[in-house]
């Protein structure tokens, strides 16, 4: 109905125009009609201009939701990298406990092996010092058959 409508109004606006190249007087109808002539095609054009508008409008969130996919991708496989990141740290820190345990075995075995020898070391100790308390002995013994024989020597030989 508005193409209709459009087409009358471009058909009496031409008529009009007729009458102002023959140098015609215009009624207030005439002028009422050649306004409203202005008025449609600025209208047309404020559609026109709102239709391209529309269209950038439309391109323009195009362009935005593509790059809010790309950016959700990327945001995605930061996220990725991070848990991979994370389970590899994860992993690095289990490896990490596991020597300290193996380390604190190893140490908890040495401790033992060291006192341990101490012990040993504590035992041997004792005993050189029972076999010198006996050397000691044994010397007093033979230093007093060294004088004991001295002594028969000296009776006998007078």
């Amino acid at each position: 109905m508005d193409k209709i409508v459009e087409d009358a109004l471009r058909v009496a606006v031409d008529r009009v125009v007729e009458k102002l190249k023959e140098g015609k007087k215009l009624s207030t109808e005439d002028i009422f009609l050649l306004y409203l002539g202005t008025i449609t095609a600025e209208l047309r054009d404020l559609r026109q201009e709102v239709a391209r508008l529309e269209q950038r409008v439309d391109d323009m969130n195009k362009r935005i939701d593509a790059v809010a996919e790309t950016l959700a991708r990327r945001i995605d496989e930061t996220n990725k990298r991070i848990d991979d990141l994370s389970k590899r740290i994860d992993d690095m820190n289990k490896r990490i406990d596991d020597t300290n345990e193996r380390i604190d075995a190893v140490a908890e075995s040495l401790g033992k092996r060291i006192d341990e020898m101490n012990r040993r070391a504590d035992d041997l100790s004792k005993r050189i010092d029972e076999v010198n308390k006996r050397i000691d002995e044994v010397q007093r013994t033979l230093l007093e058959i060294q004088r004991l024989l001295a002594e028969l020597a000296a009776k006998g030989g007078r």
